[in-house]
């Protein structure tokens, strides 16, 4: 008797393990392994890379093209609702669904996805921490067909701009030192020496950064295996650079993407009040008038 009640509460023990792993902003590889085909959730990668998700990807999940599916192909914008609320509902999500989304570069346009679904009114969404690289390293599943989900029927709210930084704002917010700004690119861009990384061809006329922005590169908030790092962590890598949630934050980086990263970690898992500027410095750097810091006197020449 005594042996048959002990392994039941190790089993109700162990459900509530895999339950509770489903709380939170993230979920474990561990908790998404044991839950795959479950008709509750949909996975969705989003990865930079061309063809990795062709190559194998989490068995079910759907791929979302991170510069067709979340961003409107004419317009410098978001997806907009219809098209975005069609796409999500290709793949199988109803209002009930819990998305789960990861990709290559430890989330980085992944956080890009949960950030474009979260202005959109979609609660239930999280990240695989560690992404690709997690699961793969683990030596998970890995599965090349492509699914074919019954069609869902999730409804999205209309856009709700607040959590996204416009020009405006970000230059008010430089003049009046109201929110707390945080450049999440190398320490190269944010100095000015360089205007873009090596090979990427969205660029600005003016090099450095928004004036009175801090520097905490957006891969600071990761550790070695992808894995965000402890919320204490976190804390204290942006409390050393002044960013304590006392203040309204925005994020920003070159084209918005890897500033969701940040966003990420600065909203969802430490809980602060954020805005993603997804303008960037594509936007900020080729404004006219605009306060900016270039330590390094970079001068844009055109070639």
């Amino acid at each position: 008797m005594f042996l048959r009640k002990l392994i039941a509460v190790g089993a109700i023990a162990l459900m509530a393990g895999v339950a509770n792993a489903n709380e939170g902003p993230l979920v474990t590889t561990e908790w998404l392994e044991e839950n795959l085909g479950s008709a509750d959730i949909a996975v969705i990668e989003v990865s930079v890379n061309p063809g990795v998700y062709e190559r194998g990807h989490i068995p079910g999940a759907v791929n979302f093209a991170w510069h067709t599916d979340l961003v409107d192909p004419v317009r410098r914008d978001i997806a907009t609702r219809e098209d975005l609320q069609a796409r999500l509902q290709a793949a199988g999500v109803s209002d009930d669904t819990t998305i789960i989304l990861y990709g290559d570069t430890n989330n980085w346009f992944a956080a890009w996805g949960a950030w474009v679904f979260d202005v959109y009114g979609l609660e239930d969404v999280k990240l695989l921490d560690g992404g690709r690289v997690a699961w793969e390293a683990e030596g998970r599943p890995l599965d090349s067909a492509v699914p074919a989900p019954a069609a869902g029927t999730v409804t999205l709210a209309e856009a709700n701009n607040d959590l996204r930084a416009f020009l405006p704002e970000v230059v008010a917010a430089s003049d009046s030192g109201s929110h707390a700004i945080v450049d999440i690119r190398s320490a190269n861009e944010y100095s000015g020496t360089i205007i873009a990384p090596e090979g990427f061809q969205e660029t600005a006329i003016r090099a450095g950064h928004v004036t009175g922005a801090v520097n905490v590169p957006w891969s600071s908030a990761v550790a070695e295996d992808g894995r965000f790092k402890s919320p204490d962590e976190l804390r204290a890598i942006y409390a050393a650079a002044g960013v304590d949630g006392s203040k309204p934050v925005i994020t920003y980086c070159r084209i918005g993407e890897r500033s969701s990263h940040t966003w990420f970690a600065l909203s969802r898992i430490l809980g602060y009040d954020v805005q993603n500027y997804d303008g960037s410095w594509t936007e900020y750097g080729n404004s006219v008038g605009v306060p900016v810091t270039n330590p390094a006197g970079t001068v844009w020449t055109g070639l």
